[in-house]
């Protein structure tokens, strides 16, 4: 049973949400696999350290917080299928790829296809499930690409893949 909200030595605190994977496959580059393995160790050490102080009442909400990602990327860890097109020398884009990307106003973007757990748009790492990562994968370099967004239709030309 889930609970919004305890009560604890006259204290409230709210329960966060549970992370939840999306249901895609767990695809990961090495490095994803490398850094779900160092986020396990971390809060592995993070939960013992806290173990010692749970009596406090903060020390129990982080320890259930800890615990909560601890599972997510446990979970995380043991389905992740890693996916290794490095030197593969292929011209179209797949997981993994170094993709440069020109907009209509000439305006260049570089990013790279990752894992979900690996994603952050301002590195220059997208998902692979994205819809930019959808719309742009088995294409080449030379090609025109339709990237459905919010705004509308973008036309983007492919300008550099690597990997």
């Amino acid at each position: 049973m889930s609970r919004s909200f305890i009560k604890e030595d006259g204290n409230e605190s709210e329960d966060l949400p549970e992370r939840r994977s999306s249901g895609l496959p767990n695809y990961v580059t090495p490095g994803g696999r490398d850094a779900l393995r160092r986020r396990v160790e971390e809060l592995s050490a993070a939960r013992v350290a806290l173990l010692a102080q749970r009596g406090e009442p903060d020390a129990r909400r982080r320890l259930s917080q800890i615990e909560s990602d601890l599972l997510y990327f446990r979970e995380r860890l043991e389905s992740a299928q890693v996916v290794e097109n490095a030197g593969c020398g292929a011209a179209e884009i797949r997981f993994g790829a170094r993709v440069e990307v020109r907009d209509r106003k000439g305006v260049a973007r570089a990013f790279r296809i990752v894992g979900e757990d690996e994603a952050d748009a301002g590195a220059g790492l997208i998902s692979w499930a994205s819809p930019l990562a959808a719309a742009l994968l088995g294409h080449k370099a030379g090609d025109r690409v339709s990237w459905t967004r919010e705004e509308g239709e973008e036309e983007l030309v492919v300008v550099t893949v690597g990997y």
